[in-house]
């Protein structure tokens, strides 16, 4: 009997009662306040990226979004909690009545007993999280779902099936995930109804007699009947699933996509006839439920399982080892075909130009061309920019940055610009904020004074001043880059990461000097941004921030709003979720604004018979870095297009999308799926279409392919000599492929005259000789836009690749002119090479390098000369021109001297005319005139130029008169 009799027993035994309730009651207190924060938290977020949507006007995008995911999520969860739920429910009520016990029903019933009071709170707990699961799971899925709502045909077939492109690339995914999905619920279901059935009597394991109920038999077959008629359906869908799945071996087959003998002529077979197989099971487990006997199902299954591993894996194995293997070429030819027109078809390559090149001049030469068609032909072919983007960041970081809060992206971006009605390339810099170099950063200063950058600087990409150093542009007229005044306040940019709050009572810094307190300063006016008028919403973004002193500041109220996603990038990846998007925005004024170009993809990784790639590996190259890199959510395509042009105000972070591919099914599908979001291509201001060019992703990744995919033939494929590479960057470390280069390029075979292009060259798998030419037409304007033309040169031709290319150059650079430039800047000068552009030029290959120099006291390299190759012959001059007279000799029209005393008086006038320059480019630097220092020098370069033109006509002998 209990003792009753101390109170201080009793007291002794109630404590650890008290403990453990005090504990219940504390924990259940933390996990209330838990799920409390853990909801505040999300809902702050979803409020904020609600008014985040609504300050950029597409709300409905986020709408439709969030109305997707959560369709999906509660509409599969609610599916697998029911489905579980209900198969736990009846196994319940189907369970015996309780009749003698065993040893295992004595077991068994001390767990029913604890069970019984708790029973309805397990069987919530487990559908509840089994339902969470399963509707996260579904909601990750909404591109899919709103790709198939909305699908829209391609009004192309695969060459097996003879389906629409768009069955695969919109409806299969979606099919095989309900499949997928069924399966779960299905085998979850199994799991749940087996372990309720053993635990009250269903199903017994030792107990003598019967070891399943009848009802049990029942309940269990529907179930095995519905999970093999899933395998059914899954059969049915594996058919076609052959025509996207990856496999192969070897380079060749790198990516391979799509069916191939085998898979056409055992593995399709073996499907289907898997298929019925499955069928019939799944009636005979239906059967069960009435037949009460496991005999024929299992018979059936056992059937099935055979023939999966008979017909399904050793019957293909046979016929790829004794039908395909003896006989290989011939038996994959058709199936090759199939792959590479789906391959070059899905990546834009089916329309590609291909011409026989020679490579090299028929009758190369030692000296050059007296008559100087030669070089006057160099000048009509191509117009080689000497400035190149990524070794000129230095200059200006040195020149133009202002201060330590300002920076330049360590590769600038070209455009083109007006330069006396001729449009010009043009190397583009944005002085945007840098963070780390706010002076006494504290958080005021990080985020409510030093807002954003200031200006867009550019420079003429085809020459330097006489130093060497850019010759910088401003909107003065006659100097090249924006013209007019234009909103010069950077809110949004590539290095903008970090919030910042604006329009409050704290004034902006506006082009700090670089002292704490200097510059100018201003008042954001524009409406980008998210108001914070609103207590609320300051402490909703409090929260999603972790940022108290948003709600505390007493520097922010009315008329503050805040500015976040502020990178190019970022917005548009916001606005447009299903588009890839290109790793290199770049900036232009137009209409006075700076606005921020991003080119945007719709890719797909299903489309038939066309192999895979990876977005990541395609398009890294010399220049790639965390800030150039391509923002995808799907790395793995075989499918892409440039469908989208987009522009992101710098000023107010407005983003608008214009349909770029009026054809692309996949962008019309989604522009059905989220209605209104992107304007029309004919939408495209006037003056923003000459700013715009074929983008350099997209470029590079239809170069990794064409190293395989450049032939037509199912027999060359991969044939020895037919497999090319990507060469590397000579100028950068070992691995890191050459980068393609923008310039006006007449292409042999092509248009006349010079055309706005992206280039790029291919070397043999193994080998550095050059395999081919590579060329598109960049200029939006032209009719031939994206036209690819590619110059195939013949493996024995023997054209030097850019590795042998740079070795001349280099043993060139220590021959003793050119030693002697680089003494100039003195003994530990540091040479730096610039990009190695390569132009078709008289059936061979003109190639042009600029070359830099870093004294070891300089913040920046220098120009300091241009290297020109053709055939075996070498130049390096301190200027273009004269790297290209030396080498190919000077244009008919400059060989010409003038008669009599004509040569001395364009020398003077050059003199004259330089020192009047050197004379305003003095006064220009005295009064800080950065706009009219830059037109002086550019003047002072010119004349300069004309000073060296003169003085060589009048050193030409002339030829004597009479005879002979």
């Amino acid at each position: 009997m209990p003792d009753r009799g101390g109170a201080g027993a009793a007291g002794h035994s109630s404590r650890p009662g008290r403990h453990s309730r005090t504990a219940v009651a504390l924990i259940v207190v933390l996990g209330v306040l838990a799920v409390l924060m853990t909801g505040l938290v999300t809902l702050s977020g979803l409020w904020t990226d609600l008014l985040w949507y609504r300050s950029v006007h597409y709300s409905s995008v986020f709408s439709t979004m969030t109305r997707t995911k959560a369709a999906l999520f509660a509409g599969f969860g609610l599916l697998m909690a029911l489905g579980v739920g209900l198969n736990m429910y009846l196994a319940f009520r189907m369970r015996p009545p309780l009749s003698a016990m065993s040893s295992e029903e004595q077991s068994l019933d001390r767990y029913r007993m604890g069970l019984a009071p708790y029973r309805m709170w397990v069987l919530a707990g487990i559908c509840g999280a089994l339902g969470v699961i399963a509707g996260g799971a579904a909601a990750a899925q909404w591109r899919s779902w709103l790709l198939m709502a909305h699908s829209t045909p391609f009004h192309t077939k695969d060459p097996q099936f003879h389906k629409d492109v768009s069955f695969y690339t919109f409806q299969l995914p979606c099919y095989r995930f309900l499949v997928g999905f069924g399966f779960a619920l299905v085998v979850l279901s199994l799991l749940a109804a087996v372990t309720v059935h053993y635990l009250y009597g269903g199903v017994r394991f030792t107990s003598p007699g019967a070891r399943v109920t009848g009802a049990a038999t029942a309940h269990l077959a529907i179930l095995l009947g519905l999970f093999v008629s899933l395998k059914a359906a899954a059969y049915w869908l594996d058919r076609y699933a052959l025509a996207v799945r990856s496999g192969g071996s070897g380079r060749a087959a790198r990516g391979w996509t799509g069916l191939r003998y085998v898979d056409a002529n055992a593995y399709l077979p073996a499907k289907t006839i898997l298929c019925f197989i499955a069928v019939i099971c799944a009636l005979l487990f239906f059967a069960t439920a009435w037949r009460r006997t496991w005999t024929l199902p299992a018979v059936g299954f056992g059937l099935m399982v055979l023939s999966a591993i008979l017909i399904g894996g050793l019957y293909p194995a046979v016929m790829q080892k004794f039908q395909v293997l003896p006989h290989e070429s011939a038996k994959e030819a058709p199936y090759v075909q199939k792959n590479l027109d789906a391959t070059r078809a899905a990546y834009g390559l089916a329309d590609t130009e291909v011409t026989q090149y020679p490579g090299v001049d028929a009758a190369p030469t030692a000296v050059p061309a007296a008559d100087g068609s030669l070089r006057k032909e160099a000048g009509d072919a191509a117009s080689p920019t000497v400035l190149d983007p990524k070794v000129v960041s230095p200059a200006f970081q040195k020149l133009q940055r202002g201060s330590s809060a300002y920076e330049f992206p360590s590769t600038l971006d070209v455009d083109r610009y007006q330069d006396g009605g001729t449009a010009k390339d043009t190397v583009v810099g944005v002085r945007e904020l840098n963070s780390d170099g706010i002076p006494h950063g504290d958080w005021t200063d990080d985020h409510l004074v030093y807002t954003h950058g200031y200006g867009v600087v550019t420079a003429d990409g085809s020459a330097t001043s006489s130093d060497g150093t850019p010759l910088f542009g401003g909107r003065d007229p006659g100097t090249l880059g924006p013209s007019g005044d234009y909103q010069q306040r950077i809110y949004f940019g590539e290095q903008t990461r970090q919030y910042a709050i604006v329009g409050g009572g704290t004034p902006e810094m506006d082009y700090a000097d670089g002292t704490r307190g200097g510059g100018t300063t201003t008042t954001y006016q524009g409406k980008g941004g998210v108001s914070l008028s609103n207590p609320l919403t300051r402490a909703a973004y409090a929260i999603s921030l972790g940022e108290p002193r948003i709600l505390s500041s007493g520097d922010i109220g009315k008329g503050s709003r805040i500015l976040y996603n502020r990178t190019p990038k970022e917005r548009v990846a916001a606005v447009a979720p299903w588009l890839t998007i290109d790793g290199d925005p770049y900036p232009t004024v137009v209409g006075g604004k700076v606005l921020w170009v991003v080119d945007g993809y719709t890719t797909s990784d299903d489309y038939p018979y066309a192999s895979r790639t990876h977005l990541g590996d395609a398009t890294a190259d010399s220049l790639t870095d965390g800030r150039r890199q391509v923002l995808t959510d799907q790395n793995e395509v075989n499918y892409i297009r440039n469908s989208v042009k987009a522009t992101v105000d710098a000023y107010d972070g407005t983003v608008t999308l214009y349909q770029w591919d009026e054809q692309d099914p996949v962008l019309k599908t989604w522009m059905k799926a989220f209605p209104h979001t992107v304007e029309p291509k004919a939408d495209i201001p006037a003056g923003l279409l000459p700013h715009l060019r074929y983008p350099q992703d997209l470029f590079k990744v239809q170069r990794s392919m064409l190293t395989t995919y450049h032939v037509t033939q199912a027999a060359d494929f991969g044939a020895s000599g037919q497999v090319w590479d990507v060469p590397d960057d000579p100028a950068a470390k070992a691995g890191k492929a050459v980068p393609p280069y923008y310039l006006d390029l007449r292409m042999p075979e092509g248009p006349s005259a010079k055309t706005y292009s992206l280039t790029s060259t291919f070397t043999p798998a193994k080998g550095e000789s050059m395999s081919a030419f590579m060329a598109v037409d960049a200029d939006p304007t032209s009719r031939d836009y994206g036209t690819i033309r590619l110059l195939r040169i013949s493996a024995g031709a023997g054209a030097d690749g850019p590795a042998a290319v740079q070795s001349a150059i280099d043993a060139a650079g220590r021959s003793a002119p050119a030693a002697d430039q680089l003494k100039s800047l003195g003994a530990n000068a540091t040479v730096v090479h610039g990009n190695l552009l390569t132009i078709p030029l008289d059936r061979g290959l003109l190639y042009v390098e600029p070359v830099y120099a870093r004294a070891p006291e300089a913040d920046y390299p220098q120009l300091v000369s241009v290297a020109a190759v053709y055939g075996d012959r070498t130049s390096y001059r301190p200027t273009l021109d004269q790297a290209l007279d030396d080498l190919l000799g000077p244009a008919a029209a400059k060989d010409a001297a003038p008669p009599g005393k004509d040569p001395d008086a364009a020398l003077d006038k050059a003199l004259d005319d330089a020192q009047q320059a050197y004379a305003d480019r003095q006064a220009a630097e005295r009064k800080g005139d950065r706009a009219a220092y830059a037109a002086a020098q550019r003047r002072l370069d010119a004349a300069l130029d004309a000073a060296r033109t003169a003085e060589k006509a009048t050193a030409t002998p002339q030829a004597p008169a009479g005879k002979g």
